[in-house]
């Protein structure tokens, strides 16, 4: 996958963040070339997350999956359930490896190997700099390994 630069990606964030109605195309865009990752964000194992988490989550989603369209200019190649499980075993296992108490410490791990540090460090500043309320401290890390898994599976998928 192409470099996806924090101008894209905050052009995205503000234009789905301000308009209803891109929201609305890109979750229906979502729908059409990523069932399998619309799938995984609406399965039973986000049923521990607060609605404000799982609607948070979502935005991020679709700021990604929107990032990474407006840098390639073509579909995306959809994303399998195989590579989705594969890259999430993996981030949880070095997520696991980590000693660091502090979020944003335990998270530096991440961005040794990554081609998108732009959107890494994006979702990291999405997940800490959070203001309204909208994420709880237990749900801060597991939301970002998801995010994290969806760029690598996006990586993979190329």
């Amino acid at each position: 996958m192409q470099f996806i630069d924090e101008n894209t990606i905050d052009e995205i964030a503000v234009q789905l963040g301000t308009s209803e109605s891109s929201r609305a195309a890109a979750v229906n865009a979502l729908r059409v070339e990523q069932p399998v990752l619309l799938a995984y964000l609406f399965s039973e194992n986000f049923d521990a997350f607060l609605d404000r988490e799982r609607e948070y989550l979502l935005f991020l989603v679709l700021v990604i999956m929107e990032s990474a369209k407006a840098k390639t200019k073509e579909p995306l190649p959809a994303i399998t359930e195989d590579i989705l499980g594969e890259v999430e075993e993996s981030n949880w296992s070095t997520i696991q490896t980590v000693s660091a108490k502090r979020f944003r410490e335990r998270l530096d791990v991440f961005f040794d190997n990554t081609h998108q540090e732009d959107l890494l460090a994006f979702v990291e500043d999405a997940l800490i700099d959070e203001e309204d309320g909208l994420l709880s401290k237990e749900g801060r890390e597991p939301i970002f390994i998801v995010l994290k898994s969806i760029i690598d599976a996006l990586e993979r998928a190329q």
